[in-house]
């Protein structure tokens, strides 16, 4: 994903080569700081999509499995009215409810792979805001006070540059695609797949008529 490719770039950044080659290094902390908060905000916002995207999964599922349920339940009683025609028709269709059920299932299983992979990366960006903002704020502190030295003879350059340098900055930020949010597609459905399914709505016909035989026991 660009987005965190952008936040690892800043993350890496080696702090000590850009203040060694700086003119201002107070300018470009600033500057980096600036960065980091935009792509902080960016983050924030794609991880309230992406938790919203899969409520909305969620829901899906759920809408699926209530027709599945219903469907199976207008099948019973087709079957008690003997009425076996009605209860394939009905079983068929609980029988599609049931599939596109699982297909967002494994959805929102991606979708909340893709939630944590961006939670992460706020997490990790935000400590790294933190403690460069804590940094930067003592750097620039010594900063000024270096400038004024200069003026007065108190220090040589040489000298604050090696007080300014930054340690090298530790950890990254998970680099990953975040998965994209699915959405069921239409396929053709091969031979196969129709045998399968015809299996699969026997199957459950069977199942239906056992449980009315044993009701009327």
């Amino acid at each position: 994903m660009p987005l965190l490719d952008r936040v690892m770039t800043l993350v890496k950044a080696n702090i000590n080569d850009l203040i060694d080659k700086a003119e201002d290094p107070e300018k470009l902390l600033k500057q980096l700081l600036l960065d980091m908060q935009n792509q902080f905000m960016q983050v924030k916002t794609q991880v309230a999509i992406a938790i919203a995207g899969q409520h909305l999964l969620e829901k899906k599922h759920q809408e699926n499995m209530n027709q599945q349920n219903e469907w199976l339940r207008k099948a019973e009683l087709a079957i008690q009215k003997n009425e076996d025609g009605l209860a394939r028709v009905a079983v068929e269709r609980a029988v599609t409810y049931e599939n596109a059920s699982k297909n967002f299932a494994q959805q929102i299983e991606e979708q909340a792979d893709q939630v944590r992979i961006l939670r992460d990366a706020l997490h990790r960006l935000e400590q790294k805001m933190t403690e460069t903002r804590t940094r930067t704020e003592l750097l620039i502190a010594q900063h000024r006070r270096a400038k004024l030295g200069l003026r007065t003879g108190l220090s040589d350059s040489q000298e604050f540059r090696r007080e300014l340098a930054l340690d090298r900055m530790q950890g990254k930020v998970i680099e990953a695609e975040a998965l994209q949010q699915g959405t069921l597609e239409g396929a053709k459905p091969d031979k196969f797949a129709m045998l399968e399914k015809s299996d699969q709505v026997d199957r459950l016909l069977a199942d239906l008529r056992a449980r009315a035989t044993r009701a009327l026991t």
